[in-house]
């Protein structure tokens, strides 16, 4: 049984398309989840790496903005272990993006997201 998660997030960064072998587009999202109470003025996050396939990829890049709010749907939900930097063992959640909605208006109208400039110092991965 499959594991999925609905819900508002932040782009962590701005995505990043690569391409397979065969030449099929994936895009790599960084998303950010709010949830809790406020700890000393933040809001506590989960971060989670996402991959997006297909031909979707290349047309909703040019669309897609660090700090922007989205809605979205996740499959494949896994914890992942990787080496950091410094040699030590490290973990990460990952999923499949199913479903992508533009939650903060549209583009045009969009305000830049502010505090998310230093958003890259807390990404776990």
């Amino acid at each position: 049984m499959s594991m999925t998660l609905a819900g508002l997030a932040r782009l962590g960064n701005e995505p990043t398309v690569r391409r397979m072998a065969d030449n099929k587009a994936v895009m790599d999202l960084s998303l950010a989840f709010s949830f809790g109470r406020k700890v000393d003025g933040k809001q506590p996050v989960t971060w989670i790496s996402a991959t997006m396939w297909g031909d979707r990829c290349d047309k909703l890049k040019p669309y897609l903005t660090k700090g922007q709010l989205l809605f979205v749907t996740l499959t494949e939900i896994h914890i992942e272990e990787y080496k950091r930097r410094d040699g030590t063992p490290g973990t990460s959640l990952r999923a499949r993006l199913g479903e992508l909605e533009f939650a903060g208006g549209r583009p045009e109208e969009r305000q830049p997201a502010k505090g998310f400039d230093d958003l890259e110092d807390d990404i776990p991965f």
